[in-house]
């Protein structure tokens, strides 16, 4: 078969077990020759899923993009090979890659935004993928398609959805439109990058129920780059660990899951936050090697507190501990007893003063009311979590508090007294008092400011001095667990991890009273997520801290909230302890947002892990 028909045509042949072969891939940087994936194989059966999880960094969507056959700018695929049947992606030219990607292979992102085109509606944007390949006899064949498949994502195929633009949809309904694009020529194999990280819980059921539904019926098989675990647990058959740029352990999702054998993967598991709250989160100190630094033998080692001199020589061989699951550990199955430490951490509710109360507030924008009535308080030392689906009106009650939403009506009283709707009104002292931790770490830092000018920052606004605010800023560095030599650095030179630790310190700087956490760790994998909320417990410990913990990360409110605010509509549906909302919910709400969590031990106990890889035929 030439390469042009390979690049169009799918493989029939029942000889052919797998959709996706990955073998000995090596990616390396354009400029310097430094690897950023090596030795890298992997292999996915028609209609199974594979998790491919691990740090930020760690090299995930970089393998998922050779699926495609590309590479980033700067980025050079180097050695190995990627097949998808017959097709080997990495020797066809651009002109053959163009009629593969959407016919043989698709691409869902992270933000549904960037793939469809806003200036286009979105019928207008499924016709094109399929005239662009060819799919379909005529226009009212792809027309009958087209709503056919907008079936399929459970969208209506109706005329008037189907002129509407981007814009008028909600996130949950642009991921699926994404992923109606993605399927509509029914491709052999897709890549799924983190396509539910911004979404809330009940979003990210449709559519994790979509992409089963989708990937099973049609026999698709898909790889699904996550750092969200329990996800995997709940949708992929099959687990694929990443950690620098290498794979050291893969196998069934029930045998990663009930009995990983690299330490790395038990730190990963450990720092996992579950809705059954039976353990702790553990986070893992340190940050994995970037390209070019990757020491001498297992990159690992330098993190691992079970590494011995081996590990410091060699990259282990491949180690095959049972069928179908594979290791790269000179230690595999010695387990660290703390990455496994149970019990629940959060405490009872704070009986210190009030630092933070809300009387009957309502917040509007231009005129229409969208948060209604609200009351609750937040006691000194006590984390209040504010959860809820997005829209529920959780963001623009907290920006209200912050003082960065001026349109609302009612009383915040901050210490016992009540504050103006906008910052800019309040006292300069009533303003540090209350600090506010945005949700992505990578825009709320200045880019052109040092990090120690950043947390300076509010400190030069209270008049201090200099070298005061100089050598306050190094010891909360140190408070977040960072060093004072970070001061020197630029945003641009930090991990998404530290770039928050330093959004922290700045909004502690000043010695707040109450601290408003938005999102802040959506963005975050689970070793980083784990790190920050660890600090964010010491920090309530040491300080004092009254937090509004806003979040729709629902297992993270077992771990850090002593009480719970649950919206939805701009309202308060239920009020309560943490445990007592989360184990027996009174509303309907609350009760669907739980059952829409995925959970690790519930997919452990229910059976509902997948214990072997399907072995389908290839598509038809």
């Amino acid at each position: 078969m030439s390469p042009s028909a390979a690049a169009t045509t799918k493989s029939t042949a029942a000889s052919t077990i797998n959709a996706v072969t990955i073998k000995d891939l090596r990616i390396v940087v354009d400029s310097s020759g430094e690897d950023i994936v090596d030795e890298v194989n992997l292999a996915i059966a028609p209609g199974e899923v594979l998790g491919l999880v691990g740090e930020s960094g760690s090299g995930k969507t970089t393998v998922g993009l050779s699926v495609l056959g590309h590479a980033r700018r700067g980025v050079r695929l180097a050695g190995g090979s990627v097949h998808i049947g017959d097709s080997s992606m990495l020797e066809l030219d651009d002109k053959q890659l163009r009629a593969a990607r959407g016919h043989l292979v698709s691409y869902v992102p992270q933000d549904p935004s960037t793939s469809l085109n806003p200036a286009l509606r979105i019928e207008t944007q499924l016709m094109e993928v399929m005239e662009f390949h060819g799919f379909g006899e005529s226009n009212e064949a792809r027309r009958e398609r087209a709503v056919e498949v907008m079936g399929e994502v459970l969208l209506p195929g109706t005329r008037q959805f189907m002129r509407r633009y981007p814009h008028q949809l909600s996130g949950g309904q642009q991921q699926r439109v994404g992923l109606a694009m993605a399927f509509a020529c029914r491709p052999s194999v897709i890549v799924l990058d983190e396509p539910t990280t911004g979404l809330d819980v009940s979003t990210q059921a449709h559519v994790l129920t979509t992409i089963r539904q989708l990937t099973s019926v049609h026999k698709v098989a898909a790889l699904y780059v996550t750092h969200d675990l329990a996800v995997v647990a709940n949708l992929a058959d099959r687990v694929a660990v990443m950690y620098a740029g290498r794979i050291v352990e893969q196998g069934p999702t029930r045998t990663i899951f009930d009995d990983p054998q690299h330490p790395y993967t038990r730190y990963l598991t450990a720092a996992a936050p579950d809705i059954s709250g039976d353990h702790t989160i553990v986070g893992l100190r340190g940050r994995a090697p970037s390209p070019g630094k990757r020491p001498v033998g297992c990159a690992f080692a330098l993190r691992c507190e079970l590494a011995i001199a081996e590990c410091h020589e060699v990259f282990p061989a491949v180690t095959e501990v049972a069928v179908g699951h594979t290791v790269r550990c000179y230690r595999a199955g010695d387990v660290p007893d703390r990455t496994l430490a149970k019990g629940v951490q959060f405490g009872s509710s704070s009986t210190e003063g009030i630092a933070l109360a809300l009387r009957n507030v309502c917040c509007s924008y231009t005129g229409l009311q969208v948060v209604h009535d609200i009351d609750f308080e937040v006691h000194q030392g006590e984390c209040v979590a504010l959860v809820g689906e997005s829209g529920s009106g959780k963001t623009t009650l907290s920006r209200s508090i912050g003082g960065l939403h001026r349109d609302w009506t009612g009383d915040i009283i901050l210490n016992g007294s009540p504050m103006e709707r906008s910052s800019r009104d309040r006292p300069t002292a009533q303003r540090l008092s209350i600090q506010y931790v945005f949700q992505n770490p990578y825009s709320s830092l200045h880019p052109r400011r040092s990090v120690g000018e950043s947390v300076a920052r509010p400190l030069r606004v209270a008049g201090v001095g200099k070298h005061e605010a100089q050598r306050t800023v190094g010891e909360m560095l140190e408070k977040v667990s960072l060093n004072a030599s970070y001061a020197q650095l630029y945003p641009d030179q930090l991990s998404g991890g530290e770039r928050q630790r330093v959004a922290i310190a700045r909004s502690l700087v000043s010695r707040p009273s109450v601290l408003i956490c938005d999102e802040v760790t959506s963005a975050l994998d689970v070793l980083v997520q784990a790190a920050v909320i660890e600090l964010l417990l010491q920090l309530q410990r040491d300080l004092g801290l009254a937090m509004l913990f806003v979040t729709h990360n629902l297992p993270l409110v077992r771990s850090l909230a002593q009480n719970v605010v649950v919206m939805a509509d701009g309202k308060i549906v239920e009020f309560g302890p943490t445990d007592h909302v989360l184990a027996h919910p009174t509303e309907e709400y609350t009760k669907r947002l739980l059952a829409d969590t995925p959970s690790i031990t519930q997919a452990l106990t229910s059976g509902t892990l997948a214990s072997k890889p399907r072995r389908a035929i290839s598509p038809e």
